[in-house]
């Protein structure tokens, strides 16, 4: 946030001359398509810099970071004005696709914040709420469930609570056997949510779509978890914030025109040591799963990995390390991004615990499959009839 400030504020000054910003940042003084650099920069200094422009912007998954929202020019390319003044950093939205680039679907993320195109190709996002100015969708005025009068009609005949569709579909959306059965139809169009004919099915999946939601917001606290992921140093000696935690293992380095792109970086995969298993088994048992169980869906194997030359994340599971959202191996391409060479310095301390964390998050996710697979065959078994509702030409 304040590096962010720091560097608007700079381009905003008057007194700093044109050459010296494109000395510094290059891009920003570049023209483009449809992008007068010159113009621009007059026309914001004029303006000044405005504070509350400032706002938490979901980048990728598990990666937010700030952004200055300028809504009168193109220093952003492609802004939706509409769409972020009604994100309030409470409401959250769901993430999803028209269609797919690539032949699988992992849509389905959650997030609270003003968020980017999650993969390849442009992501819509969804409220829970809206405002009930449905013309601007204006917040002041008031909000409700974001629901169609069908949509109504449906909660109407099965005594469902408002937000439960919501809740609903972010778990059936994140269940890996509705994305494996219904693969082909998931890239190609909108995906389709099975609605539970009865309230007590629904209330269920709306539960389950708050912890999946919980799990993906990185806002919302997050306590214990597995054991896994924690930053360790090669020699077992203590870590100096100040001088180990840049992040030199090559995850990122600089593509054609700056952009960052993921490159190989350094891990090693290994078996799970005695106490390992044993922190798995603990962990599963609190879960009412087996330690066979966990592991199958863990993985067989995990993974350290590096930072640097003498410190590591230690034990990430190998089907958490792989984890992606909306094609992205998630905890790789946060890390691309941190690379010392593009982020331009060390990570901070807090920054290297949220890895963990991360981690964590994940890995709860992967472990609440079963549930989510379990749910989703709940609801298809007794699912409800759109073409029978009398709501369904409402």
């Amino acid at each position: 946030h304040d590096r962010l400030v720091e560097r608007i504020r700079v381009y905003l000054d008057p007194v700093v001359g044109d050459a010296e910003i494109a000395a510094r940042w290059p891009s920003v003084m570049r023209a483009g398509n449809r992008f007068d650099a010159l113009a621009t920069r007059r026309a914001l200094v004029a303006k000044g810099f405005v504070p509350e422009q400032v706002i938490p912007y979901a980048y990728r998954p598990f990666d937010v970071r700030w952004l200055y929202w300028e809504p009168e020019t193109k220093l952003l390319d492609e802004k939706r004005a509409q769409y972020v003044r009604n994100v309030d950093g409470q409401t959250l939205w769901l993430e999803a696709r028209q269609s797919e680039p690539k032949a699988a679907f992992n849509r389905g993320y959650v997030t609270r914040y003003v968020g980017d195109n999650m993969g390849n190709g442009l992501s819509s996002y969804f409220p829970a709420s809206i405002g009930l100015d449905e013309a601007t969708l204006c917040p002041q005025s008031g909000v409700r469930a974001n629901l169609s009068s069908k949509a109504r009609g449906y909660l109407g005949e099965t005594e469902g609570e408002p937000q439960a569709p919501f809740m609903h579909s972010v778990a059936v959306l994140n269940a890996p056997t509705f994305r494996q059965e219904n693969t082909d139809a998931l890239v190609a169009d909108w995906p389709r949510i099975p609605l539970p004919s009865s309230a007590g099915l629904l209330i269920e999946s709306a539960v389950l779509g708050e912890r999946v939601s919980s799990l993906l917001d990185p806002s919302t606290g997050f306590q214990g978890g597995i054991g896994m992921g924690a930053l360790s140093a090669v020699h077992s000696v203590p870590l100096d914030p100040a001088t180990d935690l840049a992040v030199t293992a090559r995850w990122g380095i600089a593509g054609k025109g700056g952009i960052t792109m993921p490159s190989t970086g350094t891990l090693s995969e290994r078996a799970y040591t005695d106490e390992e298993r044993v922190a798995i088994a603990e962990h599963a048992e609190s879960l009412g799963m087996s330690a066979e169980t966990a592991i199958a869906l863990l993985g067989e194997t995990c993974f350290d990995i590096y930072l640097n030359d003498v410190a590591y994340w230690s034990c990430v599971s190998a089907n958490v390390w792989r984890y992606t959202i909306g094609g992205y191996q998630v905890i790789k391409k946060w890390l691309s991004y941190r690379e010392r060479a593009l982020l331009g310095r060390d990570l901070k301390s807090e920054e290297a615990r949220y890895v963990t964390e991360m981690v964590r998050r994940i890995a709860a996710l992967v472990l609440l499959q079963p549930e989510l697979d379990a749910n989703y065959e709940r609801v298809k078994a007794d699912v409800w009839e759109w073409a029978s509702s009398p709501s369904k030409s409402g």
